[in-house]
């Protein structure tokens, strides 16, 4: 399928994550609430963005590490479509999430870290996990070795034959998604290349346009 685009809020307050939004919402297939936006406005950032868009995917990028059960059904009865969990988060914990995750008719995305092992990855299949995520970090970025490698798109090969929408971010810019060509990707991830945007729809337009350049049209 042609990959979705996923809007990265990491904002610290609701007006400067509201104004952006609405200028590029149109462009959007998920809205992200990121971590740094629920530490600062707590899951109200996720009930607001569900009042206004009752019709769009929402993640709530808690990172669940343990009390899965608690900290995810927050989030589903908060309106969170999707909620995000750590790759260090324990087999238990990730079932946790799964079932809470079922009972609400959402989704449950695995971060992973510097570390993959893909027998871990299968077990987070087996359990019911959907999603993961393939990111390159800001620590990263910060260090000037902000880089896509063939390795990179190897792992997301093996982890959509596992079953999973796999999804790419970390400072992606519209002119680098050729670097995924043909790799199942299921989607990308932008934030301040959008949010911090001076026009945000133009911007998230660009990136539509580079998804349908690499992976067509109607992919």
């Amino acid at each position: 399928m042609r990959p979705r685009l996923q809007v990265a809020l990491d904002t610290l307050d609701m007006p400067s994550t509201l104004g952006p939004l609405a200028k590029c919402v149109d462009e959007i297939d998920v809205i992200e609430c990121g971590t740094v936006l629920l530490l600062a406005e707590g899951l109200s950032a996720v009930r607001n963005v569900r009042a206004l868009y009752p019709d769009k995917t929402i993640l709530a990028d808690v990172r669940i590490a343990e009390a899965g059960a608690k900290l995810s059904r927050l989030c589903f009865e908060a309106g969170a479509d999707w909620v995000s969990v750590v790759a260090g988060a324990s087999l238990t914990t990730v079932e946790q999430v799964v079932k809470v995750a079922d009972e609400f008719g959402g989704e449950v995305q695995i971060e992973l870290g510097e570390d993959y092992d893909a027998d871990q990855a299968r077990k987070w299949a087996e359990l019911g996990a959907k999603h993961v995520i393939v990111h390159r970090s800001r620590d990263a970025e910060a260090a000037g070795t902000l880089a896509w490698h063939p390795e990179d798109v190897a792992r997301v090969h093996e982890l959509a034959e596992m079953g999973f929408t796999v999804t790419v971010t970390g400072g992606i810019k519209a002119d680098e998604l050729d670097t995924f060509a043909g790799a199942p990707v299921g989607v990308v991830i932008a934030g301040r290349a959008i949010v911090a945007a001076e026009d945000p729809a133009a911007a998230a337009h660009t990136l539509n346009e580079a998804i349908a350049r690499v992976w067509g049209e109607d992919a």
